[in-house]
């Protein structure tokens, strides 16, 4: 059997892959196992945050690997409280609590917010607002705090206390204010899956304003715009915003599974002993590797993913077959005229790897691919996108 066939007997057959088998790489760039090399544009999405097989993020693991890798939440840990350490001194946050995945993030968040809300008010006002287009994971409860019907059809029936607000429209969640016992709201500063979109200042500081009239928790969803991705640490500290409760996850771990709740002051002693835990939360070896991610993204390169940024916006902007370009940083979204799966399927023939987020061209580089492959890249797409070779 080809390792097709085996993938398709033996895999739960939940993906939709692409006909690529990538087996090595360094840096941005990716080779599958016939040899072809390719600029990946995805990072595992927005997981590899500093590309493939990165110098320092390999020796710090490696060098945990050689102590111990695993002792459980019953014991102390040190790259476990460094990390924590770190991501309270960057963001203002209390303290910090470790899982493996967004979606677990997500479920900690909620968890927090529902027991905040019980400690306060009582276990009458559960409800969290969170936006329509929105993802937020794909365990039971974070599919129901998902703003999208169709993740609502086949896992039924979904835990209650979620409504569904429009983003940009502050009338949507006064409304949903109004008419609910609410206890926080939960959103995306870019919505991902829903198609790169990012949520206007204004609307997102009106959010903010309504939280604290209503005595809700404001809680931002930052599993993929975190760790640097839209030039800022963390996108809510461009917002000019002060959170409650901030998820985060994919780039944190830098191509290791680890998730983290970051709890500010409001909430900071929420969870007690034994309302929440996790066996692989906060793994030495994954959190050994986080913090050789977060230690490394400092303003000089936030300041060069904006300017990379700021190339890819301004060389597909108007370009010949490109509707429009949306996002935030490195983390874009590209509305084609042509079927975004043909114009993908373009790119991995001349060897640029994006990926897609509903009908657009979603693109994720490694925080630090270097200006000569990007520009190669974005050439690439550009004449796909009109339907050209090169």
């Amino acid at each position: 059997m080809s390792f097709k066939e085996k993938d398709k007997q033996y895999i739960a057959n939940t993906y939709g892959r692409f006909d690529l088998h990538l087996v090595s790489g360094k840096g941005s760039l990716v080779c599958d196992d016939e040899g072809k090399e390719y600029i990946d544009m995805a990072t595992g999405i927005a997981v590899n945050t500093f590309g493939v097989a990165d110098e320092a993020w390999r020796a710090a693991v490696m060098a945990q690997l050689g102590q111990i890798q695993h002792t459980s939440n019953l014991y102390y840990s040190t790259p476990c409280i460094r990390l924590a350490e770190l991501l309270c001194s960057r963001t203002g946050a209390k303290k910090v609590f470790f899982g493996n995945s967004g979606a677990e993030a997500n479920e900690c968040a909620i968890k927090v917010a529902r027991k905040w809300a019980q400690d306060n008010f009582g276990k009458g006002d559960y409800t969290i607002i969170t936006l329509k287009n929105s993802f937020h994971g794909r365990t039971i409860t974070t599919l129901a705090a998902t703003g999208q019907d169709v993740f609502h059809t086949d896992f039924n029936p979904f835990p209650a206390g979620f409504v569904y607000a429009t983003a940009n429209d502050l009338s949507s969640v006064e409304q949903c204010f109004t008419e609910n016992k609410v206890c926080a709201v939960l959103m995306e500063l870019v919505q991902g899956e829903g198609g790169v979109l990012p949520l206007d200042k204004d609307f997102v500081q009106g959010v903010e304003m309504l939280c604290r009239r209503h005595n809700a928790l404001l809680m931002i969803d930052e599993v993929q715009t975190g760790n640097g991705r839209t030039g800022e640490l963390y996108a809510f500290q461009g917002y000019g915003i002060s959170p409650d409760v901030v998820s985060t996850a994919k780039g944190l771990g830098g191509g290791l599974p680890i998730g983290a709740t970051m709890l500010f002051e409001r909430v900071e002693n929420t969870l007690t002993a034994g309302s929440h835990g996790s066996t692989f939360g906060g793994n030495p070896i994954a959190a050994a590797g986080a913090v050789s991610i977060i230690e490394r993204i400092d303003e000089e390169v936030l300041q060069g993913v904006r300017i990379r940024s700021e190339y890819i916006v301004s060389e597909l902007s108007g370009a010949e077959g490109i509707k429009s370009v949306s996002g935030l940083g490195l983390m874009l979204g590209v509305e084609l005229e042509r079927d975004v799966n043909e114009v993908l399927a373009d790119c991995f023939q001349m060897g640029v790897l994006p990926i897609k987020a509903k009908n657009k061209m979603r693109l994720l580089p490694a925080l630090n691919i270097p200006m000569e492959l990007l520009k190669r890249a974005v050439a690439v797409i550009k004449a796909a996108a009109k339907g050209e070779r090169i």
